[in-house]
């Protein structure tokens, strides 16, 4: 007698993966347990691991064929995107990635909410844990408003608030697999910021994104200053670029770190009069990294309070600079810092037309 016919499947995630052997098995575990009406499957696509990822996922797949493992030789986090996207099954999709804690919920929560019509994304909120002082600092930052700045996508403990709007900061995803393919998928030449510069692409269109406060989901800063500066040094690099090709997509308070890095270096190196007015600038932003401290501590965090006066400039001064690197190599986003600052021109409405590069998302299996 033939085996019983596979059940279709409802919804695919997808998850990029580069060595995370550590964890592998705990994050594919806790993505089975996603509490769904329908079948589950989860789609890897991994980026050459060297520390036996992709052995020890193979082997859960062999155990459990909701669980399907792809290469991803370009190693990018797009093109692995879009790997699991070729290869989904699914009606609908959704991004999880390996180091942040979904509510068993996630996906049931998301898929309902598309289904009752006028929004192509759902997403839920990003809620920072810390695991070491930097970390949790970093998540004192983010809390603050001189850390999240007008990014409505972080939440904090206790949100209850019902949903709204998000713009292009965006934080992971349920969507109908039609939706994303009909905008081409990830760009690959995104590394970082790929999801934003999605979100524009929807948004341009006239789709909403809808953020479902109890969606959110538990993501881990990074917990040593160097890798912090890495890290948001290139969110400042593709901030820039996403900015050049979307001009809408660049809010005010992301002028913050570029400005901050040319008031450092006035207050150094400009004419006197120039100068003056930068150390005052720099003195004006000394009292608010203050008064941030002063909030963290009386909320009972002192040893949180006492590194945030290093982490957010460390955020700051590596998104600035990262900012007018991008600028350097892919054109300075003059429009799109006009529109910030209030200056808007009829032809930066337009929907995006141009090509997105998304090679991984037509051919086989890449080798």
């Amino acid at each position: 007698m033939p085996p019983p016919p596979t059940p279709p499947v409802a919804v695919s995630v997808l998850v990029p993966v580069l060595d995370e052997a550590a964890t592998i098995e705990a994050t594919v575990a806790a993505m089975l347990a996603q509490e769904l009406d329908g079948r589950l499957e989860l789609i890897f696509a991994d980026g050459a691991s060297t520390d036996g990822t992709r052995s020890r996922l193979e082997a859960l797949a062999r155990t459990d064929d909701r669980i399907r493992v792809f290469g991803n030789p370009d190693r990018g986090t797009a093109s692995g995107l879009n790997v699991c996207l070729r290869e989904a099954r699914g009606e609908y999709v959704a991004r999880m990635d390996a180091h942040t804690y979904f509510g068993s919920d996630y996906l049931a929560r998301g898929i309902e909410r598309l289904q009752r019509g006028d929004t192509t994304w759902v997403a839920g909120p990003q809620r920072p844990r810390g695991r070491g002082r930097v970390s949790r600092s970093a998540v004192a930052a983010l809390e603050s408003p001189l850390g999240r700045g007008a990014s409505r996508k972080w939440a904090s403990d206790g949100d209850d608030s019902p949903e709204f709007d998000l713009d292009t900061g965006v934080f992971c995803g349920v969507w109908r697999r039609d939706d994303v393919l009909r905008h081409g998928g990830w760009d690959e030449g995104w590394p970082r910021n790929q999801d934003s510069e999605l979100a524009a692409r929807f948004l341009r269109n006239g789709e909403r994104i809808v953020c479902v406060p109890a969606m959110a989901a538990d993501y881990l800063p990074r917990d040593a200053f160097g890798g912090l500066f890495r890290q948001y040094r290139q969110y400042g690099q593709y901030r820039a670029r996403t900015a050049l090709r979307h001009p809408d997509s660049l809010r005010r308070s992301a002028l913050l770190p570029p400005v901050l890095v040319l008031t450092a270096a006035a207050a150094v190196v400009a004419p006197r009069p120039l100068r003056t007015l930068a150390r005052i600038g720099a003195g004006v932003y000394a009292a608010a990294l203050g008064a941030s401290a002063a909030q963290t501590a009386v909320r009972g965090r002192p040893l949180e309070a006492a590194l945030l006066p290093a982490v957010l400039p460390t955020m700051h001064l590596a998104h600035g600079l990262g900012f007018f690197e991008g600028a350097r190599r892919w054109g300075f986003p003059a429009r799109a810092v006009l529109r910030a600052i209030g200056i808007r021109r009829p032809e930066d409405e337009a929907p995006y037309t141009g090509p997105v590069h998304a090679p991984n998302l037509h051919g086989g299996e890449p080798r």
